[in-house]
This record gives C-alpha cells, structure tokens and sequence, in this order.
C-alpha cells in the first residue's frame, strides 16, 4: 500500500520532524491539527490544515478539531470499494493513508499532586482516540501510528518497498486498539477510584521480560507489570551480571523485597520457592547475612540472597563462595561487584528503588475463570495493640524476638510457624495442611539453638498440641492471633510451662 496523504496530529513532539521529513521526501502530502502543524511548519515542512480540508475552524477551545466527514471518510474509505470511492469522488474528498496519532497524557496528568478535577478533564481526548480506531479499523487501505517508537519501522519500510505491507498495517492497527484501550482503562479507573471494590474493575498489565520458561522448562513465560502500580517485583531495579532471570527468581525477588520491607534496620532474606528460609536482624549487613546464612544453611544452598543495605566487599567474598542463584542489594562498595566475575551465571541485581507503595495497593489471586482481589496485608501490629494473655509477660529480650518472628510470619506460607532467637529465624515451617505438622517442623529445624527462643503462628492453635510440642523442646514466648475455642487451653499449656504468650488479635494468613 502506497502512501501519499497523511494525517498527523500528535500530543508527544518527539520524533516527529524526522518523521514528518521521512514521509515529504516519499512525496507524501502532510496534513495537521494547529499545534502539529506548527511545529512541521517551524521546520520548513509544507502542511494543510485540517481546517482547509473541514472548512471549519478549531472550535470550543481545541474540543473539535478533526471530528468532521471530511477527515473521517478519507480514513474510512474502503478503496476496493465502488460505493465508496464514488462517495468521496462525488463529494471531493481524497483517501488518507496514514494517520499518526498520541493522545493527551491522561494518565501522566492524573498522578501529578495537585490536579484538578477540571484540568484532568480537559485531558480525555476524544478526536485522538476517534482517529486511532478509525484508521485501525480501516487497517486494510490505512496504516496508523500511535507511537514514536514505531517512525522509524515505518519510514524503513516505506523506503525499502515504496509501500507499508498487509502484515505491517494489521500489526499497527492492534498497538492501536490497545493504545486506546489502555487510555479508556486509565480513564475509567480514576472514575471509580473512589469506591473500594468498583462494580468492574479493569487491570492492564505490560511485559517487562519474556522469560526463559516458567515454573517447569515445559511451560513459556514473561514478565508483567501493573502499569499503575508505582512499583513491581523488579521496578528500578539494574542487573549487574548472570544469566537472565527466570520465572522463579523473580518471584522469589517479590516475596523477600516485601519481607525485608518489615525492617529498617540492617537485615538479610535468604528465599527459597517464595517462602523464607532464613531471616536476621544485626549491626551490620555481613553479621545479617551469615546468621540468616545459619539460620537454615541446607535451605539456603541455591537460594536468593536479599539484603537492605550496599553489600561490601567482605560479604561480596563470603558469597562468592557459596552457591546461590540471585543477590540483590540496594547497592555495592567498591570492588564489590568484580568479585561476583567469576560466577558468571550468579545473578547480581541492584536495587533502586526508593518508591513506597501504591495507597491503597490490591493483592490479586488468580483462580479458576477469574480473580480473588483483597487489600495488600501491610498491617504490622505494635507491640502496644497486642494483650499479653499469661500471667508471666515476655522479657524485653523476648518482646524484640517475637516482634521480629510475628512480622516474619507474614510472609511464611501457610500453616505458618516461625521460630527465632535474638532476631535470628532457628527455624521455619510453612505450607503444612496441619498447624501441628509445620511446629514440628520448625521445631526439627531449629535443633538445639530452639532453647530460650520464641515462637510465631499466622493464625490461632486450634489445639493446645502445637504449643505443647514447641514448649516441651523449650520455647519461652509463644505470638499467635487468638480466638480459638480452646484458647483457655492452650494458655493453660503455656502456663504449665512457665512461658509467655502474646495474643494479636489479628492473623496473617498467606497461601
């Protein structure tokens, strides 16, 4: 298909001129709105107004501009047509072969602070929008380009083939349905931003990363980010080295940012299949790590190491010698990274992301045939909105532990059971269909550093039988939810045994 008129209307200048230079050297006709054509006339570039072809001027402030038949059955033509190549004959109308159009920066405009209500307004394009679907749907006799990204495949085609093949102008036309479904979903969003749970809620996603494979090397997979999320599991995030990340990695990546996101103070998450298997609070960055090291060093081997302070140098070696899959710091000392160049399939991630949460973030569960939406789990209870339930309170000591194993908890998969030791996880159970089972497994994890220790629970014991099995190999201090109908109980096991017991109120489940 040749193109010899062109309609350009655009919000984003970049690129354009040389687009614009592209296409008059083709001996292509330009055609333009006010504010374009301004900026291909300051150019040197000849241009018709759209005015010229209406024989209407621009009215209500810039609202009408190309919505007229004289525009728009010039798009809409059909050239294989009778019908409709007499129709334009017969009212003096020339086809429009291409139509390059971006759109008013709604969303941009929306997140500034401060916007009113009638400028954001003013902002919802309705001739651009109008154009892109016309030409897309006329995409048999149109090509049409909604972004500047994409002036250079078409000036390269055009000049390599004098014309803009079938594949091209169908593969154009869908990156403009989707550009304007994604302004209308921008658009109705903010309508509805105002109610919790919108009667329709619309979610728009853009790839990051296609991946290697997913879960399993049998299954494909890529990477999406929310795009009106301020952040993602890898936003502002550099890859300093290793072998591209895989589906797996990065969703470990998400659950430690989240966990360590607990903290503030120098701390270390070692992940494995999303859940933690060694977490620790020290003065140092190097101390967090080899104690979240030797929380569970078999379940650290190959793991994700994610650390909340520039990892040095010394750390940078202690790594070097153990095998794990992905590290990730919010940045490195000098002489750090070179000494991760000897694994080069090590993945070395640089975290630079400073952003706090979206207000009002959504958790989204995929199930079968649809989504299970709920808020994000951000809640992390002070120690001021908890009851102590036994007649001993924890010691000073036993309240920082248990704080610390409580929001740990968290982000344990359920049934989840956490078990520390001045700040340190001893040991961890998580993902049992028995509350019971995931004690006894933490409490195999921990060994003989248990004595003294505190423990955690997502939710509240059922059954005395957990805290029995936990105390009897000597924790002291015991932080669940309550409300259970044996809640008496278990408190009476915990008494018998001399221990403290903290009750929240609140469970954090986590499947």
């Amino acid at each position: 298909m040749e193109v010899r008129r062109a309609l350009l209307s655009v919000t984003d200048k970049t690129g354009l001129v040389d687009f614009a230079t592209g296409l008059v050297e083709r001996g292509v006709e330009l055609i333009s709105t006010s504010g374009t054509a301004a900026a291909l006339r300051a150019a040197g570039l000849p241009v018709t107004m759209v005015e010229d072809l209406t024989g209407y001027p621009e009215m209500l402030g810039g609202r009408v501009r190309t919505l007229h038949p004289a525009v728009h059955a010039g798009i809409l033509a059909r050239r294989d047509e009778q019908d409709d190549v007499e129709a334009l004959d017969a009212l003096g109308i020339a086809p429009i072969d291409l139509v390059c159009v971006n759109l008013y920066a709604f969303a941009s405009m929306a997140a500034r602070r401060g916007v009113t209500e009638h400028e954001l307004i003013e902002h919802i394009d309705i001739g651009g929008p109008t154009l892109l679907r016309a030409a897309a749907k006329n995409h048999a006799h149109v090509a049409v380009v909604c972004t500047p990204e994409r002036y250079g495949f078409v000036l390269d085609e055009l000049r390599g083939t004098g014309g803009i093949s079938d594949r091209t102008r169908r593969e154009l036309a869908g990156e403009a349905f989707s550009h304007t479904a994604s302004y209308e979903i921008a658009i109705a969003n903010w309508f509805s931003e105002e109610e919790v749970f919108p009667e329709r809620m619309f979610l728009e996603y853009v790839r990051q990363l296609e991946l290697p494979y997913g879960e399993n090397p049998h299954q494909r997979a890529a990477f999406y980010a929310d795009r009106f999320a301020r952040r993602h599991a890898l936003s502002m995030t550099v890859q300093h080295q290793g072998k591209p990340l895989s589906f797996n990695n990065i969703a470990d990546l998400s659950a430690g940012r989240e966990l360590l996101r607990e903290f503030s103070v120098p701390g270390c998450v070692i992940i494995k299949h999303t859940n933690p298997c060694g977490v620790a609070l020290a003065a140092s960055v190097d101390q967090a790590f080899e104690r979240a090291w030797d929380a569970d060093p078999l379940s650290a081997f190959g793991g994700v190491v994610i650390v909340n302070r520039p990892l040095t140098r010394s750390l940078a070696e202690r790594l070097a010698e153990q095998f794990v899959e992905v590290v990730f710091a919010p940045g490195f000392e000098d002489g750090a990274l070179a000494l991760f160049a000897a694994k080069p399939n090590l993945r070395v991630l640089e975290d630079r992301e400073r952003r706090r949460a979206n207000p009002g973030e959504r958790d989204y569960h995929r199930v079968m045939g649809g989504l299970l939406v709920q808020d994000i789990d951000s809640e992390s209870e002070e120690r001021d909105l908890m009851t102590v339930a036994t007649e001993r309170a924890p010691s000073e000591r036993e309240w920082g532990d248990l704080l610390f194993a409580w929001r740990v908890c968290k982000h344990v998969q359920s049934n989840a059971i956490v078990i520390a030791k001045d700040l340190q996880t001893v040991g961890i159970g998580a993902g049992q269909m028995s509350r019971v089972d995931s004690v006894r497994i933490a409490v195999e994890k921990a060994g003989d550093r248990l004595a003294g220790g505190v423990l955690a629970s997502d939710a509240f014991f059922p059954f005395p039988d957990g805290p029995s099995v936990a105390l009897a190999a000597g924790v002291q201090a015991i932080i669940q939810p309550g409300g259970a109908k044996r809640d008496a109980e278990t408190r009476a096991v915990v008494e018998q045994h001399g221990a403290a017991m903290v009750v929240t109120g609140r469970r954090h489940f986590s499947h």
